[in-house]
C-alpha cells in the first residue's frame, strides 16, 4: 500500500479567492447560523470588542505543526499494515513527541514572538499553546478587526455573548510556518450533536408492532438488543466485557452520570461504581441542559459502556466551541489513557475552514480541520482507535448545520453535496446508519380508523424518503414539510481530503460531483471542485434510523428524569462501535489502531461478505436521498454492517 496522502490544503487552495471575494456573505452566514436550533435568534453585532470588553482578556489555542509530517502518515500505514515489521507496534506519547512533536526551542521561540504582542502563551500538550491577553493585542497578532455579538434571550434560554473576526485573520509573518491553526478567535458555539429523533407528528401517529421474542420494540432498543443484532453475544460468553480496556467520549455537553447507572442496571449490567471519569476540558461546557444537548453524551456514555460493561470510561467535556472542540481532542490524545475514542458532534466540513486563520505568506487558511488531522494521526500512531458520527442529514450534511426544517422559513434547504467532519478525516472510522427490517404502522387520522403500513423488508441504508409514500397519504407530500428531509445517513465525498490508501480501488467508489454550488440567500457564493477524488464517507453503520432506534435514560432540566424513546442518528453508531473496540482490545489483549486498515483489507481481499462467518454485511438497499446501497461499499452506509464476534474473529488471526 502506498503512505497515506497527508492534508496540504491544496484543494482548499482551489477556491480560497472566489471565497475572499464572498467573505461578507459567508461571515454574515455563519454569524447568523441558528445555534443550538432554529427558534434560536440572530445575534446583534456590538460593534468592536476593544469597545466592549477590552479589558477582559480572551484566549485561543495555537497549535503547531508536526514535524515530518509525510513521514508520521508513512508510519501510520506500516502501523496498521498486516505482515510489516512495524505491524501494531504503536508509539507511545513520549516516543511520538520525541519523533514528531515540535522541538522545545521552537516552542520557545513561538512564545517569545508572541510576548511582542503582549501575548503570555502557555504549553497546554505536545502541539498546543494556550495564548492569552486583550483583544485590542490579540487583533494587532492576527490583524484583525474583533467585534462583540450578543444573541438574545428566548424563551428558557438566557442571552448569550461571544465575539468573532470580520474578515480573514492571518498569521505574522515572523511566525510562517511555525504555527499550523490559531483556533478560538471566533467563540460562538457552532458545532451540532447528530441525535436524531422522530419529528412530532410521526412519533405521535407511528404505532408499535412488536413480537415478543425479538427483544424490544423498535424505537425501544438497547445494547441488548443491539448484541442480538450484531453477533455480540458470542463474545459475552466468552467472557469478553472489555475489562483491562479504557474508552473515552469527547463531547461538547456535560451530563449527569447517575441516568447512565441507572440504564446499565435496568438492562441487567453489573458495573463499577467508580468505572466513569470526567475531564472538564477549557473549564468544562456548563451544568447538564436540553439546550445543550446533555442528551447527546448521555446516549455516548450509555452506549458505549453498555456494550463494553467491563470498561473504563473517561469523557472529556468541553464548550462547544471550535477551540474546545479542539482542546477536547488534544487532552485526549496527548493523555493517550483512552485506548479508543468516539464524538458525535460535527459540523460541514468545508463550513469550518470559514474565518480560519491565513498564513500571512502563503495566504492559505490554517485551521480546525488541519488541527483536528495531525491530532487523529497522532492518535493512529499512539494506537488508539477513533470513531465519528458521519451525521444525520443524508447525503446534505449542510442542510443539518444550517437548518431545512418547516420552523426554518429564513433558510431554503440545499442540495448541495457535503460531508461531516471530524467524520470526513482519514484518521478516523466514519460512523455511518442503517434501517431495521420490519413493519411499521402509522395511523393517517385522530381516531386510528386508517393505517398506513411500511414494509421493509431487509436492513436498508437509512434515508427516511422511503416515508414519501406515507407523506403523501397524510397530505403532505413536501418531504421539507413532512419533516423527513434531510433525515439520513450521511455519506458523500470529501472535498479536503484526498482519497486515503486504504480506500483505493475499493469498487464503488465515487468522486465529487459536478456542478455543485453552495447559495446563500438564493445567491450563488462558491462552487465546490468537481471530480475530486475525495475520501469517501462512511466506513461502517449500525441502525440508526429513530423509528428502528433505542431508549436513553436522562435527566431533564426542565421535565426531571425519563425514558426517552426513539432516538437514533449516527450519534448511536459511533458510541456502539467505540464499545465494540472495547471488546476487541480485550480480545487481541492490545491496541488497535485504525479500524479502517483491517476493514478495507476484508473487503479488498474478498473475505468481508462471503464464507460460513462473515465479519460484514453489505446493504445494498435504500438510500441517503441520493447514494444507494449496494453490495459493495456504498456512501450511504459504507462497507456495511460489522458482525462482531466474526470480525473479532479476524483481528485475533491478526495479532502478532
Amino acid at each position: 500500500m502506498k503512505a497515506l496522502k497527508t492534508y496540504t490544503l491544496v484543494t482548499i487552495g482551489l477556491f480560497v479567492l472566489v471565497m475572499l471575494q464572498n467573505q461578507a456573505e459567508l461571515h454574515a452566514q455563519q454569524i447568523g447560523l441558528p445555534f443550538p436550533d432554529p427558534s434560536t435568534p440572530e445575534p446583534i453585532d456590538l460593534g468592536q470588542l476593544t469597545a466592549q470588553s477590552g479589558s477582559t482578556p480572551i484566549s485561543v489555542t495555537l497549535v503547531l505543526p508536526l514535524r515530518s509530517l509525510d513521514e508520521a502518515a508513512s508510519l501510520m500505514t506500516s502501523l496498521h499494515t498486516a505482515g510489516n515489521s512495524q505491524f501494531h507496534r504503536f508509539l507511545t506519547g513520549s516516543e511520538f513527541s520525541a519523533r514528531f512533536g515540535p522541538t522545545d526551542a521552537n516552542v520557545a521561540k513561538v512564545i517569545s514572538q508572541l510576548a511582542a504582542y503582549q501575548l503570555t502563551a502557555k504549553r497546554t500538550g505536545t502541539t498546543t499553546l494556550r495564548v492569552t491577553g486583550l483583544p485590542a493585542n490579540m487583533e494587532r497578532a492576527f490583524a484583525v478587526d474583533l467585534h462583540a455579538y450578543q444573541v438574545p434571550a428566548h424563551g428558557s434560554a438566557r442571552a448569550q455573548t461571544f465575539h468573532a473576526p470580520r474578515g480573514r485573520p492571518s498569521v505574522p509573518s515572523e511566525m510562517a510556518g511555525t504555527v499550523a491553526s490559531v483556533i478560538g478567535l471566533n467563540s460562538r458555539p457552532n458545532f451540532r450533536s447528530h441525535l436524531r429523533t422522530v419529528p412530532e407528528r410521526l412519533r405521535t401517529a407511528r404505532r408499535t408492532v412488536h413480537s415478543a421474542s425479538s427483544g424490544n420494540a423498535p424505537g425501544f432498543l438497547t445494547v441488548a438488543d443491539f448484541a442480538n443484532l450484531y453477533d455480540v453475544r458470542p463474545l459475552y460468553q466468552q467472557g469478553v466485557t472489555g475489562k483491562g480496556r479504557t474508552l473515552g467520549i469527547v463531547t461538547l455537553a456535560s451530563f449527569t452520570p447517575s441516568d447512565a447507572f441507572a440504564y446499565w442496571k435496568a438492562v441487567g449490567l453489573n458495573v463499577d461504581p467508580n468505572r466513569i471519569q470526567i475531564v472538564n476540558v477549557d473549564g468544562g461546557p456548563g451544568s447538564p441542559s436540553d439546550e445543550s444537548r446533555s442528551d447527546e453524551t448521555t446516549l455516548d456514555v450509555e452506549q458505549s459502556g453498555g456494550i463494553a460493561p467491563g470498561a473504563r470510561i473517561v469523557v472529556y467535556q468541553a464548550p462547544p466551541t471550535g477551540q474546545g472542540f479542539v482542546d477536547a481532542f488534544a487532552a485526549a490524545v496527548d493523555n493517550n489513557s483512552a485506548d479508543s475514542l468516539s464524538v458525535s458532534w460535527g459540523f460541514w466540513e468545508w463550513f469550518n475552514t470559514i474565518s480560519t486563520v491565513s498564513d500571512s505568506v502563503s495566504g492559505q487558511p490554517e485551521g480546525m480541520v488541519q488541527a483536528f488531522h495531525e491530532l487523529f494521526l497522532r492518535a493512529a500512531i499512539q494506537g488508539q482507535t477513533l470513531f465519528a458520527a458521519s451525521g444525520d442529514a443524508g447525503a446534505y450534511d449542510v442542510n443539518g448545520n444550517l437548518g431545512c426544517t418547516p420552523k426554518t422559513p429564513f433558510l431554503t434547504c440545499n442540495l448541495t453535496l457535503s460531508v461531516d467532519s471530524p467524520a470526513s478525516d482519514p484518521a478516523i472510522t466514519a460512523a455511518g446508519g442503517t434501517t431495521l427490517p420490519g413493519v411499521q404502522v402509522f395511523c393517517l387520522n385522530a381516531n386510528c380508523s386508517q393505517l398506513y403500513l411500511v414494509n421493509i423488508s431487509s436492513e436498508r441504508v437509512w434515508g427516511w424518503d422511503y416515508l414519501d409514500g406515507l407523506c403523501a397519504a397524510s397530505g403532505i407530500p413536501d418531504p421539507v414539510a413532512c419533516g423527513i428531509f434531510p433525515g439520513g445517513s450521511g455519506g458523500g465525498v470529501s472535498i479536503l481530503f484526498a482519497r486515503p490508501d486504504y480506500q483505493e480501488t475499493m469498487p464503488g467508489l465515487r468522486h465529487s460531483e459536478q456542478g455543485q454550488t453552495y447559495v446563500i440567500n438564493g445567491k450563488p457564493i462558491f462552487s465546490l471542485p468537481g471530480n475530486y477524488v475525495g475520501r469517501n464517507v462512511p466506513d461502517i453503520s449500525f441502525n440508526a434510523d429513530p423509528l428502528t432506534g433505542y431508549q436513553v435514560y436522562y435527566t431533564s432540566n426542565h421535565f426531571g428524569f425519563g425514558i426517552l424513546a426513539f432516538g437514533g442518528g449516527t450519534s448511536f453508531v459511533a458510541p456502539q462501535l467505540n464499545g465494540v473496540a472495547a471488546l476487541l482490545g480485550q480480545v487481541v489483549n492490545g491496541r488497535i489502531g485504525l479500524l479502517n486498515y483491517p476493514l478495507y483489507e476484508l473487503a479488498h481481499a474478498n473475505m468481508g461478505y462471503k464464507g460460513s462467518r462473515p465479519p460484514l454485511h453489505a446493504i445494498s438497499n435504500g438510500d441517503n436521498w441520493f447514494y444507494y446501497g449496494r453490495n459493495a461499499y456504498s456512501q450511504g452506509p459504507g462497507l456495511g454492517t460489522l458482525d462482531v464476534a466474526n470480525f473479532s474473529a479476524y483481528l485475533h488471526g491478526l495479532t502478532p
